[in-house]
């Protein structure tokens, strides 16, 4: 297989703090790949070793094959990238920062401008100063940006920050078309985990500068905590008829019953019979699971216990 992305034990240290600590991956040509981790982590600092902004102290980057050193000759003409907060030319207009940033890339035609200012929906703002843009659509222009010269493979640190939730959804869209229609490959940072679990194709979860879990979408959906909530007129009683038939629930600060047992989450209308049975229906009876967020505070040891979680 031929990968987009790759990492060897690579590891960042300023002075005695340990920014980055032996990260391997791999992130497959023509996949969404998402970086999660809490603020400090280490993951935009795993993204500038990405892209030759900061050297690594120890480990190797692979980007499309090539490795990323000294006197190499990493193919960044097949690469955008969007890091942290996007950066423009405030006295510019948005029409002249992409026109800027497109002879910067040789080769990439003129008409390129126009193409990324109506894909990002840019055309009432192409004129006005970059200066005066609200935050979320500075983050468009980053992102046109990224994609004036059609590349290869995306870099992108939380490319729907600031974005309200219509553009959440067009990135999310215009993403899952690069990829799907053109083969681009795409490794993104995000704090937005539903978001994340709607994208991407695989998520890594870095946790104190170490990569703690790397797994597809599917192996998340098989890890997830699953639960049965019932809620009920008579809370305790039907507490109660469920401890005799041999299902323990327990209590929740929203006044439900939750039912981990893997029995009762597979055959729930076995419950609602014993339920009915015990003269103590159920007003709510529902499959649910932790979400995204849930499970990964879960992983890194911050929450242990999911909170909510969306009908199954």
């Amino acid at each position: 297989m031929s990968f987009a992305v790759e990492t060897d034990h690579l590891g960042k240290r300023f002075g005695t703090v340990t920014a980055v600590d032996d990260l391997s991956l791999r992130v497959a040509q023509g996949e969404i790949y998402a970086f999660l981790g809490l603020n400090g982590a280490g993951k935009t600092t795993t993204i500038r070793m990405l892209l030759d902004i900061v050297k690594p102290t120890s480990g190797a980057v692979r980007i499309l094959g090539q490795r990323v050193a000294a006197n190499s000759n990493p193919p960044w003409a097949a690469v955008g990238y969007m890091v942290e907060t996007p950066h423009a030319y405030p006295e510019l207009t948005v029409r002249e920062n992409l026109e800027a940033a497109r002879r910067l890339r040789p080769g990439t035609q003129r008409s390129a401008v126009d193409r990324v200012i109506q894909q990002f929906a840019l055309d009432p703002y192409a004129e006005r100063r970059a200066g005066t843009l609200s935050q979320g659509n500075a983050q468009r222009l980053g992102l046109a940006k990224a994609l004036l010269h059609n590349p290869q493979l995306l870099i992108l640190d939380e490319p729907a920050n600031a974005l309200d939730p219509a553009g959440i959804v067009e990135i999310r869209q215009l993403l899952r078309a690069l990829v799907r229609e053109q083969g681009v490959s795409v490794f993104m940072s995000s704090h937005i985990l539903g978001e994340v679990a709607r994208l991407a194709d695989r998520i890594g979860i870095l946790h104190q500068g170490r990569l703690v879990q790397e797994l597809s979408m599917e192996e998340l959906e098989r890890n997830r905590r699953r639960w049965l909530a019932i809620q009920a007129r008579d809370l305790e009683a039907a507490r109660a008829a469920l401890a005799q038939a041999g299902f323990s629930a327990a209590v929740t600060p929203d006044s439900a019953l939750h039912i981990v047992n893997p029995a009762a989450v597979q055959a729930p209308d076995l419950v609602a019979t014993r339920l009915v049975q015990a003269g103590c229906a159920p007003t709510r009876l529902a499959v649910e699971q932790e979400d995204l967020e849930h499970y990964f505070l879960r992983l890194v040891g911050i929450e242990e216990t999911p909170g909510g979680g969306d009908a199954a």
